[in-house]
């Protein structure tokens, strides 16, 4: 089953396009005609030039908008790395599709679809405030990983099924956006014990000591703390991942190996989603600190992933930095933020749009009735 899995998601890789570098050109020049001073939209300017090179387009809007939440549980829990118990996964993800979660109430104020797919949830899941079963999508491989100081997160088999159903839930069944539109997806995430698994896979790839990495998630005590990152060195030296692996792994087997032995299915399933919607020519938007790890991940194995690739807010996590500067991004807003579930990701939406409306909508110079030739000596 390992070697079809691994042949369909390669497939996939081998999918994504690069960016047209004519079109970025071409939408390069029309902001600079645009009337303004030169950059005085700043990272607007950056984001039209690449939605530009999505789409082949220089005008370009949105279509349509949604966040993809993967959720799962870690079988590292049970060493008292997080807050909250186990059952909390699956009582929010079931909330998030009643809209009353943080990501959800923005997604639903702002006109972001949510879709929320159980991966590897180990609790059952409560029934929504009226008694109805929540629109979970069905994709459990597993109820939680293992946990990781004592055993593998999971099986190459299942870490590579979570990696093609993120791949395929990314991709859907549409066709594309029409001509001059793009669709834009989200990725969150839900499941307790993720900030720790997420340092773990970000200290492996890296190679940078997991300690500067560790963050206190959704709050610990000083004493949890200082256990969580001895959990996270333990799990690493468990599975020969300490100092172990070149700072620029990028090779399919080294990177899979990394993600079954100390990740979760959240984040394979993250990782494969960043793939399905450059496979499928949407852009692919960065929440916090797990969703840029799984992103780091998707680039990895596929480099041509950056392209599509748009950075939401700056995490509250300390191990989010490095995963971004990897990324070679620089997150749109600071805003304190360190929730999760794809809630950045809302709001970077609205920024996209801004970025489409100023190609869209703004006069240049000519337009305008301006003289520029006063720019000449400064673009």
């Amino acid at each position: 089953m390992t070697g079809n899995t691994e042949k369909i998601i390669k497939k996939y890789i081998e999918g994504v396009g690069r960016a047209d570098a004519d079109a970025k050109i071409r939408a390069r020049e029309y902001d600079d005609a645009l009337i303004k001073p030169p950059r005085s939209l700043g990272k607007l300017e950056d984001i039209a030039v690449k939605l530009a090179g999505i789409t082949g387009h220089v005008k370009n809007r949105i279509g349509c908008k949604k966040i993809l939440v993967f959720c799962a549980d870690n079988g590292v829990t049970a060493e008292g790395v997080a807050s909250a118990p186990v059952s909390v996964t699956a009582s929010q993800a079931v909330n998030m599709t009643s809209g009353i979660t943080g990501m959800s109430a923005l997604a639903k104020n702002f006109g972001a679809e949510v879709v929320v797919v159980d991966v590897g949830v180990a609790t059952e899941f409560p029934l929504t405030f009226d008694g109805k079963k929540a629109p979970i999508i069905d994709k459990k491989i597993r109820k939680g990983t293992g946990n990781i100081v004592c055993e593998p997160a999971m099986s190459m088999d299942e870490c590579l099924c979570a990696i093609l159903t993120g791949i395929e839930i990314a991709v859907g069944n549409d066709d594309g956006a029409e001509p001059g539109y793009i669709d834009l997806v989200g990725i969150g995430e839900m499941g307790i014990g993720n900030t720790t698994t997420s340092a773990a896979v970000l200290s492996a790839i890296t190679g940078v000591c997991s300690d500067g990495l560790t963050g206190r998630g959704a709050g610990i005590s000083d004493e949890a703390y200082d256990n969580k990152k001895k959990v996270i060195n333990k799990a690493l030296s468990l599975h020969g991942l300490t100092d172990a692996v070149d700072k620029y792994v990028d090779d399919f087997g080294a990177v899979t190996d990394i993600l079954s032995k100390v990740g979760g299915l959240d984040i394979a399933a993250m990782c494969g989603a960043f793939i399905g919607a450059a496979y499928s020519g949407k852009g692919a938007v960065i929440d916090g600190y797990i969703s840029a790890v799984a992103a780091l991940l998707a680039v990895k194995l596929c480099p041509a992933v950056s392209d599509y690739l748009f950075p939401s807010h700056v995490s509250t996590e300390p191990g989010y930095m490095l995963a971004i500067k990897e990324l070679g991004l620089r997150p749109y807003l600071d805003l304190n933020m360190g929730l999760g579930e794809g809630s950045g990701c809302v709001l970077a939406f609205g920024v996209i749009e801004g970025a489409c409306a100023m190609m869209n909508d703004m006069a240049t110079f000519e337009g305008g009735g301006i003289d520029d030739s006063y720019l000449e000596g400064i673009r």
